[in-house]
């Protein structure tokens, strides 16, 4: 037998040498892939994380705006203080004050008797008002009414005015908080759903500020955004993907479309600012303006995505259709757009939901004004849910804290419907495509 020399492995020996070698890199391989994999399940998780942490913040701080803090009384309408010929005026703030009281005869001083009716909203009149205005045979009789209590009271029903904290520091005192709870104790106390979020307009009254103005507005402007952004956005979108001709002015009109796409939307603010208001005077606060301008921002992404669609589609769809004869309209509208559809369609809806949740536009133009009621027309003074929430979160009553994220939280979930029609849509079109 011949010796085999120290270092050479034999016959066999390049062969044993190239799979360590691939034994090596294929562990080298897979430890990378399993790095990229924790990586991206961490990152996954972290982002989850946050999303979990930013809902939880906003319905733990925004779910109590969902009810509010009511008192039911027995009222007698008094015709000394109500009379039928001077409707709707008359002493119905009287009438309330005057059955609270009835209540607490230890009562006497005047000054308590105010500060006793404080406990009532400054709206509370206005709902017996509504209903005896609506039905006047009520005067002479005792009805059952009830009326929002103010905010300090409705905050401490809701568990924010903390008993235990020194009375200096307190918003309500310890007298006010024995009225409280000797009318909670007789069953006077209801915390219903707070239908009033969504019935009132906007107010300096935290127990009676609504979203009423805000969602009218908002409509208004998205509805105005929708009618000129996406007809022109797709037509511009269809003329540049399959009938315009490739030169440098085609070139250049795709380059702005995409640069314009990634403009800050303060800009299209500004420009509205100068344009629409400037020039053409159109009217400040308006939701016409506001649509206005949502559109020239919304545009862009349309027609990027009405594109991306069109190029989805493959060559040989348009090469069959003229095959068989088909003219370049027939191929593009009967053939080409019907494939297309569910691309344009989530592009357009997830373009109108981007707009809906633009603020600073909406406030370089003004639709952050104070507005005690709901728009009638686009042209009306409005406010809109991204701005009411901007004027909510700057106001310095603690009452607003919650409502704020009460309203970001409706806006999450219009967003999130917006969004869940253009799935649905999506796979509706393409299952029958």
């Amino acid at each position: 037998m011949t010796d085999v020399p120290n270092g050479d492995l034999g016959p066999g020996s390049g062969g044993n040498k190239t799979s360590r070698i691939v034994r090596a890199g294929l562990a080298r391989r897979h430890r990378s892939e399993l790095i990229l994999k924790a990586a991206g399940l961490a990152a996954i998780l972290f982002a989850f994380s946050m999303l979990l942490i930013l809902v939880g913040s906003l319905v733990g701080s925004g779910y109590k705006a969902f009810t509010q803090t009511h008192i039911e009384l027995e009222v007698y309408v008094d015709p000394d203080e109500i009379e039928v010929d001077k409707l709707p005026r008359g002493g119905f703030d009287d009438v309330l004050e005057a059955a609270l009281l009835a209540r607490f005869p230890s009562v006497t001083e005047r000054a308590e008797q105010r500060e006793l009716g404080r406990i009532f909203s400054n709206g509370a009149q206005f709902t017996l008002r509504d209903r005896v205005v609506a039905d006047p045979g009520l005067i002479g009789q005792t009805v059952t009414v009830r009326a929002p209590l103010s905010d300090p009271y409705d905050q401490l029903n809701k568990g924010l005015i903390e008993r235990e904290t020194a009375e200096v520091n307190r918003r309500l005192d310890d007298r006010q908080i024995a009225w409280f709870d000797a009318l909670d104790e007789e069953g006077l106390i209801t915390t219903p759903f707070n239908w009033a979020l969504f019935t009132n307009a906007d107010s300096r009254f935290p127990e009676l500020a609504g979203l009423k103005g805000a969602l009218v507005g908002s409509f208004w402007a998205l509805l105005t955004c929708f009618i000129i952004s996406v007809p022109l956005g797709i037509g511009a979108a269809i003329y540049l993907e399959e009938f315009a001709p490739r030169n440098r002015l085609s070139d250049l009109i795709e380059v702005n479309i995409n640069n314009l796409a990634a403009v800050p939307s303060v800009v299209f603010g500004l420009l509205a600012l100068a344009v629409f208001i400037g020039w053409f005077g159109m009217p400040r606060s308006a939701p016409f303006v506001g649509g206005l301008t949502l559109a020239l921002m919304t545009m862009p992404t349309i027609i990027i995505a009405t594109r991306a669609a069109l190029k989805a589609v493959p060559p040989s769809i348009r090469e069959a259709a003229l095959g068989v004869g088909a003219s370049e309209q027939q191929v593009v509208f009967q053939h080409v757009l019907p494939l297309a559809m569910p691309g344009i369609l989530t592009g357009t809806i997830i373009g109108l939901a981007q707009a809906l949740g633009e603020t600073a536009p909406l406030l370089l133009i003004g639709m952050n004004a104070f507005i005690t009621s709901a728009p009638s027309s686009p042209f009306d003074s409005a406010t809109a849910l991204p701005t009411q929430i901007f004027i909510w979160a700057d106001s310095p009553e603690r009452g607003f804290v919650s409502r704020t994220s009460a309203a970001i939280l409706v806006l999450l979930g219009f967003l999130i419907t917006m969004n869940a029609i253009a799935i649905f849509l999506r796979h509706r079109f393409q299952r029958r495509t």
